[in-house]
């Protein structure tokens, strides 16, 4: 069997930027483990896998090792594709459904592609001391909402970090957001998560649902602007709407290709 696969580089405008993630269009399900190897086999952070339904579209996403509850960037190369590639919605505006994260709804604004993800509004908490040692920098304040989050005082300081991933995967298997007030954005961040085999990630979508409340709280505005200081760097056009945040990217087709696998099929569906 024969199967479609994109690479796109997501909230980025320039191809080798930004974060890079696979989408796999389906018309039926596969097995997970077959998805689970075909992510592997990809190795990129993640790799998106969705299949029309009911006019919306099913979506699950998977790291290297392990399928995972929520992935920003490669939702937004799943939309990218179905707007830019596929050329398969009528409309701006795209419903994807999880059946982890429930409904995901993405919209077309000009060149940009907003997702619309639920709020995670980090809580102070006592992260273990190992965590911050392999962090290798007190941080000012320390959250914790899906990922600990510890906010440091400076845009500098988030650059010259250099982290232990070994130390970090053996003090917590959570991954972690370090995060400070921007020189060069309203607020920037970077994502570590070698529990899941991703040392740092290029930028981190669902790492804002977290990010966006605590900034727009902080600032004192609702409307923000953030960069993910990784080495290739992203941009996010953020904003705080009740309960939801969106979070809006650019993105950039890299490689349009066939995979040759199993015949494999899942029997799960999603309401």
């Amino acid at each position: 069997m024969r199967l479609k696969l994109y690479q796109v580089d997501a909230f980025t405008k320039e191809l080798f930027k930004g974060n890079p993630a696979a989408v796999c269009p389906l018309d039926e399900w596969l097995s997970a483990d077959l998805m689970q190897k075909i992510a592997a086999e990809n190795n990129l952070s993640e790799t998106a896998f969705f299949v029309e339904n009911n006019g919306g579209y099913e979506i699950r996403w998977f790291t290297p090792q392990s399928e995972i509850d929520l992935c920003g960037h490669a939702t937004l190369a799943s939309a990218f594709v179905i707007f830019e590639v596929l050329k398969a919605s009528n409309g701006n505006t795209l419903l994807f459904k999880s059946h982890i994260s429930g409904d995901l709804h993405v919209a077309k604004d000009d060149t940009l592609i907003v997702l619309d993800f639920p709020s995670r509004k980090p809580e102070a908490c006592s992260p273990p001391q190992e965590l911050i040692t392999a962090i290798g920098r007190q941080p000012i304040e320390s959250l914790k909402s899906r990922d600990y989050v510890f906010v440091y005082e400076s845009e500098r300081d988030i650059d010259e970090i250099k982290p232990d991933f070994n130390l970090i995967a053996a003090a917590s298997d959570q991954s972690v957001i370090i995060t400070a007030k921007g020189d060069s954005a309203d607020f920037v961040s970077r994502f570590f998560a070698p529990g899941i085999s991703i040392n740092e990630d290029p930028v981190t979508g669902s790492a804002h649902c977290s990010l966006i409340p605590f900034w727009a709280e902080r600032l004192g505005k609702n409307k923000l602007f953030a960069r993910q200081k990784s080495e290739r760097g992203g941009e996010l056009f953020c904003e705080l709407a009740g309960s939801r945040v969106k979070i809006g990217g650019n993105a950039v087709l890299y490689m349009e290709g066939e995979i040759n696998v199993g015949t494999e099929k899942s029997k799960i569906t999603i309401a």
